[in-house]
């Protein structure tokens, strides 16, 4: 049976920016692959209502899902109102009881914006309640007891919101794949425009590729890369193990000491 890889940030594209690469090589090493934006991104536009800008989006991000050959799973709250409360958290974990995934590629505790931050935590606590039997969610789902290994990708910038630097524990040479990734993340159409008018991009995808370069400065060794964090495996499996590093070990180089 393939490897269950279910990827959950926050808002469309935040999975192109920082796990597509990784994703590409988990496919070409047999997995089944999940897509899952918490918020619509109902906010990302400085022209287009709420309404529409959430309908606009999640077409851009299901079709970045069909490019990487990933099952699309609905969001479930919009911009601003990503809250670590119980609503939230019983909406995702009924998703990963319905996934039952093997590895979850998650967002950064740390970054630079509260709602990617609060997007780790709810699926964290979700991923935590998928084995507990009279957890409710909504939908009512069956708990599942099957084993899951938690992964954080690196922060926007690669930095946290005081500008210190994230190290990983490994990075994934992405080289092969960077080329992918940018056709992936060029779905998104509508954010081009917005990042670049809020947030003073000059290029949305040179900048994905920007931070993808700067990872793998920080290697080395890489071209491109995208970093990854374990999460201790307490509550979630039971007992240390690290799927993502036997599956993709022909790309990884270690950046800190156990």
């Amino acid at each position: 049976m393939a490897t269950k890889v279910f990827a959950i940030h926050c808002h469309p594209d935040d999975i192109e920016f920082n796990m597509a690469g990784t994703m590409f090589l988990l496919k070409d090493a047999g997995c089944e692959l999940h897509y899952m934006n918490i918020s619509s991104g109902y906010l990302g536009s400085t022209e287009m209502p709420p309404e529409k800008t959430a309908e606009v989006r999640k077409k851009e991000a299901q079709n970045a899902a069909a490019f990487l050959g990933a099952a699309f799973h609905e969001s479930v709250a919009h911009d601003l109102e990503i809250f670590y409360n119980a609503e939230n958290i019983k909406k995702v974990a009924a998703v990963i009881r319905q996934v039952e995934p093997d590895i979850l590629l998650l967002a950064s505790p740390q970054d630079y914006m509260e709602d990617h931050m609060m997007a780790c935590r709810i699926a964290v606590t979700a991923a935590f309640g998928r084995c507990i039997p009279f957890m409710e969610t909504i939908p009512p789902t069956k708990a599942t007891m099957k084993d899951v290994v938690l992964y954080h990708c690196m922060p926007h910038g690669l930095r946290d919101m005081l500008r210190n630097t994230i190290v990983p524990d490994f990075a994934v040479d992405i080289t092969s794949v960077i080329e992918k990734k940018a056709e992936m993340l060029a779905f998104h159409e509508s954010q081009k425009k917005w990042l670049d008018e809020t947030q003073g991009f000059d290029s949305y995808l040179d900048s994905m590729k920007e931070i993808c370069a700067n990872m793998g400065k920080m290697t080395g060794e890489f071209q491109y890369a995208e970093g990854w964090r374990r999460h201790l495996h307490l509550g979630y499996s039971s007992r240390e193990i690290d799927p993502l590093r036997d599956l993709l070990k022909d790309y990884i180089k270690d950046m800190r000491p156990e």
